[in-house]
């Protein structure tokens, strides 16, 4: 049987440039792809860029530039950071592709139709940076827990995904398959926000107030609520629902996502494709925070983000690769400065990266983008921080199970 997998990053948001957060999970799922690779899998990697919404409609407007122009040009900074980090991506998928809206159109036509979307009015506590609603016991200290904004109450009409409805097959799915949610930690969490009601999803924005979106097929007076459209181009992307990428590779779906987002993929995503009649994606890794140097979660809001392109220039773009991959334990909170990176970065590269990551290895950026042998197949794995199928696969692992030199193949296939 022919071994698949299909890794995925969540699509970045364009409000802003492209910092060391994005980085960071994208060369995760480009190491991820490249061993795969190697070991002989049929591989797809997939990342790309959300560009509807209210939060880059407002960008756009403070930026003084039309909100097509403004995407484009911010999704272009996307595509030339993945470049210079030599990201080997399949696919880059981005929200205003016309093969993307009429997938999102054709989505919301089938769940209107089976009576599990209606219109309604609510009102609620808004974060405009997230896009989303929080309840009070959500919020630390009156604040968004993520951004640490003020949040807005809003009532409007807008129409709603009956996600409650979906919940007890949720919980019961999360509990049947354990690995579904990784770290257990996450697992754990997504249980318990579903051991009470989660209510119904709203899934539009009245046109009058976000212009920028894709308008509902039933009511042009709406768009889609940007997770229900942004969430959607892991299929659009494939295909969906008749091309053969998409049922290649969907059953072997990886999404790796940071912990904010993990409301979003772990209930409103499956909810919403149990309701269209999608299967399940396979896996939901779920990263931690980069730290900056305030201590708290690197973000484009909060203005304490690290430019990649700036540490790029400085020590190269195997070294940055390689530190992302050896000092970051996946799935916990780390702290990122050019402080923290470069001593970290200045010692390694030319002793240890020279020695272990010789030749085109998968956190090489020179390693191939096509299927070949692998040259591991019965070594003993160091057991540790990775996602490979639980087993720890990280390059820069200090377990004495590395050989010396990796016997990476001579030549590209």
């Amino acid at each position: 049987m022919e071994k698949v997998f299909y890794v995925t990053t969540p699509i970045y948001y364009v409000n802003a440039e492209p910092h060391l957060g994005h980085a960071y999970t994208t060369v995760v799922a480009d190491f991820l792809a490249r061993w795969h690779r190697l070991d002989g899998y049929r591989t797809f990697f997939l990342t790309g860029t959300d560009e509807h919404g209210e939060t880059v409609y407002r960008a756009a407007e403070r930026a003084g530039e039309d909100p097509k122009a403004f995407v484009d040009r911010v999704s272009r900074r996307f595509k030339r950071a993945w470049d210079l980090l030599g990201i080997a991506y399949d696919d880059f998928i981005r929200t205003t592709e016309e093969r993307h809206k009429k997938v999102v159109e054709l989505v919301l036509k089938k769940v209107y139709e089976a009576g599990d979307i209606y219109y309604g009015e609510y009102e609620g506590l808004y974060c405009v940076s997230c896009e989303r609603f929080y309840t009070e016991k959500e919020l630390v200290e009156g604040l968004c827990p993520i951004h640490g904004r003020p949040v807005e109450r809003r009532r409007e009409g807008n129409y709603f995904f009956r996600m409650e409805k979906y919940r007890p097959w949720l919980q019961e799915y999360i509990q049947e398959n354990p690995d579904l949610i990784r770290p257990e930690g996450y697992r754990n969490e997504v249980l318990a926000m579903l051991s009470e009601p989660i209510g119904d999803l709203s899934i539009s924005r009245p046109r009058s107030r976000v212009p920028w979106g894709i308008p509902l097929p039933w009511d042009e007076n709406h768009v889609t609520y940007v997770w229900f459209d942004a969430l959607l181009n892991y299929v659009s992307a494939l295909g969906y629902p008749e091309g053969e990428a998409y049922r290649t590779f969907w059953p072997h779906a990886w999404h790796l996502i940071g912990k904010d987002i993990l409301k979003p993929h772990a209930v409103f995503w499956p909810t919403m494709l149990k309701a269209a009649g999608i299967p399940m994606y396979r896996h939901l890794n779920v990263g931690g925070f980069l730290l900056g140097p305030d201590g708290r979660k690197m973000s484009k809001t909060l203005g304490n983000v690290v430019d990649p392109f700036a540490l790029l220039e400085k020590y190269g773009r195997d070294a940055l690769r390689y530190y992302l991959l050896r000092e970051i334990p996946y799935g916990q909170d780390t702290p990122v400065s050019e402080e923290a990176s470069g001593p970290g970065m200045r010692p390694t590269w030319p002793t240890i990266w020279g020695t272990w990551c010789s030749g085109p290895g998968p956190c090489s950026s020179a390693s191939p983008r096509a299927a070949s042998p692998s040259p591991w197949r019965g070594r003993n794995w160091p057991r540790g921080r990775g996602l490979r199928g639980g087993s720890g696969l990280w390059c820069g692992s200090s377990s004495s199970t590395w050989p010396s030199r990796r016997p990476w193949p001579t030549s590209r296939p």
